[in-house]
């Protein structure tokens, strides 16, 4: 039964991730015991590394399962710190960084300890779909700015200066980016650092949950970093999901102005809590540990990325760049608008291929749409080589057979 004016009228505006409405499709399909290939959760396939399984067993045994403070035990915020100052070049300290139950968590507790009805949050589309519906459940206002192929799906700075009101409260970052695999340079950061330089009201939310996946050897940098002078009004987010394979174990972290910091915890307090004891020691084991797994996950993640975006390049109506970081490729599929399936679907929208390549071909993507760019669809290439052929094959096979409605 539906109950009008029950809800909170921030979250009734909100919309649900597009992602996991494929995901629950996907679970319904082999539910019903259809073979699906799945390119779009946005995780890695390998198992976490057994040095870090086997600390949180330990912890167990040692009998770490109770309740923790409230940021996260002070080991692994310390060693949180010293991940950031040494890895980063960010100055900080362990009183400067709150462990969470995910990278989202500290995100969300960022816009919460902040935002008031209707600030405005700066977010470049494409985008993860969660930034706007984080910024509108917190009451604020999400203002996207779209930067296609011909910024490499990048904020300019001139796009920022524009951009920027009376209202702005935060601009987010997310590099390397989810959906594009986007990253900023060094000089790109410092570009956009001049126009922040100018505003002074306005905070930086930083995604860095990618790091660890930038590929051709090219290097990584974070605002933080490039633009120290900025770092008073900076929140950098990073985590182990993806780095270390632990998306499960629900640990992101972030450092930034010990005011906003103290913000986020006293918010927290009141919400969840500190994060599981036992992820916590995970999480400790896998900054102080051994750094070969992401040595030797990123190679895998490079070539997969280079078979991938030979496959989608011939498969006629497609188009792709190489992306430079994280492990999704963001497909340009204008070239099948207007087309019709065999079955007699017509194409509209990216949507309509999603749903056909799902219907059709049983395999799982997300349509670009739903990032805040279209007509693109966002394939994830965190899955073995042979069901990445077997899909990206399939995929081939669903663009050769559209019907050229214009013949």
């Amino acid at each position: 039964m539906d109950m009008p004016g029950k809800l909170n009228r921030f979250l009734e505006r909100s919309q649900p991730s597009a992602t996991y409405q494929v995901i629950d499709r996907v679970v319904e399909k082999r539910a019903a015991g259809e073979k699906v290939i799945s390119l779009c959760a946005g995780e890695p396939d390998f198992d976490t590394p057994a040095h870090i399984s086997a600390a949180a067993i330990q912890a167990i045994e040692s009998g770490f399962t109770r309740y923790t403070q409230v940021a996260g035990l002070k080991a692994l915020r310390q060693a949180v710190a010293k991940k950031f100052q040494e890895e980063n070049g960010i100055p900080t300290t362990w009183e400067k960084t709150i462990v969470c139950t995910g990278g989202k968590q500290v995100l969300f507790n960022a816009l919460a300890a902040t935002l008031n009805e209707n600030d405005e949050v700066i977010i470049p589309a494409p985008y993860w779909v969660s930034y706007p519906e984080m910024v509108q459940v917190c009451g604020g206002k999400p203002v996207t700015v779209s930067c296609d192929k011909s910024t490499a799906f990048k904020l300019r700075a001139e796009a920022l200066e524009g951009a920027i009101t009376n209202r702005t409260k935060w601009l987010i970052l997310n590099s390397p980016s989810n959906p594009t695999g986007a990253i900023y340079s060094k000089v790109e950061l410092l570009e956009l650092a001049e126009v922040l330089r100018q505003h002074t009201d306005v905070l930086l939310l930083s995604d860095d949950i990618y790091e660890h996946l930038v590929f051709d050897d090219a290097p990584f940098h974070t605002m933080a970093q490039v633009a120290p002078d900025l770092s008073d009004r900076i929140i950098t987010m990073n985590g182990v999901s993806k780095a270390y394979a632990m998306t499960g174990w629900r640990i992101g972290f972030g450092t930034g102005p010990k005011w906003l910091i103290d913000a986020m915890i006293k918010l927290q307090g009141q919400q969840t809590s500190g994060a599981c004891s036992i992820a916590q020691h995970a999480a400790l084991a896998a900054l102080e540990g051994s750094r070969d797994f992401i040595i030797t996950s990123k190679a895998v993640f490079q070539k997969r990325r280079d078979m991938v975006v030979e496959m989608l390049n011939d498969a006629p109506g497609l188009s792709c760049e190489t992306p430079s970081g994280a492990f999704y490729i963001f497909a340009d599929c204008s070239g099948l608008i207007g087309k019709e399936t065999s079955s007699g679907q017509r194409i509209n929208s990216d949507k309509d291929i999603a749903d056909a390549l799902l219907d059709e071909m049983n395999v799982a993507v997300v349509q670009g749409s739903a990032f805040g760019l279209g007509p693109y669809l966002r394939i994830a290439y965190a899955l073995d080589d042979e069901s990445l052929k077997q899909a990206c094959g399939k995929i081939q096979i669903f663009c050769e057979s559209l019907i050229d409605l214009q013949e």
